[in-house]
């Protein structure tokens, strides 16, 4: 498995062309690229955490301080990430913008991965948590802006899931 530098690097440029300047994230091997992206560009201000539901307080911290942002994580992340984005963000209308590594899909060569995968999009639905797909290089920074304003919009967290047709080569 390769990860796409050049889609990472397309995503990135959504996320700046969404008018975010500040990233909450864990590493992950398909965030590799973007958080090194954003880790290099001055005018990003990035904070990794050990847990997602860290990411899920310092979101929440930022959008009260008037700082656009959006979560980076995997989507084991995220059901790591539930009790703060239940009892945190949807209980107070807080936007998440969360871009989640959609791991464990079609194709997935490591077993590790898979049973997050299969869950992911029931929990999602459970939680009444919009969420699309990026699938395509070109039209990824549309649907970046589109989930940073539909989380906005809507004062709830949205998810927007980075499929492997995007990350990988």
């Amino acid at each position: 498995m390769t990860v796409s530098r050049d889609n990472s690097l397309a995503v990135y440029q959504g996320i700046k062309d969404a008018g975010i300047k500040f990233i909450t994230a864990l590493p992950e091997t398909w965030l590799i690229y973007l958080l090194q992206i954003a880790d290099d560009d001055p005018q990003m201000a990035m904070v990794e955490v050990a847990r997602e539901e860290e990411a899920v307080g310092i979101a929440a911290g930022a959008y009260f301080a008037g700082e656009p942002n959006i979560l980076l994580m995997q989507n084991h992340g995220f059901l790591a990430a539930i009790n703060g984005i239940v009892s945190l963000a949807l209980l107070y209308r807080i936007p998440l913008c969360m871009v989640i590594a959609h791991r464990g899909h079609w194709g997935e060569p490591y077993p590790w991965h898979t049973q997050g995968g299969i869950v992911t999009e029931g929990v999602l639905r459970a939680l009444n948590v919009p969420f699309d797909y990026a699938r395509d290089p070109a039209t990824v920074a549309k649907k970046l802006k589109e989930a940073h304003t539909y989380s906005l919009s809507a004062m709830q967290p949205v998810a927007l899931l980075l499929t492997r047709d995007l990350m990988e080569d």
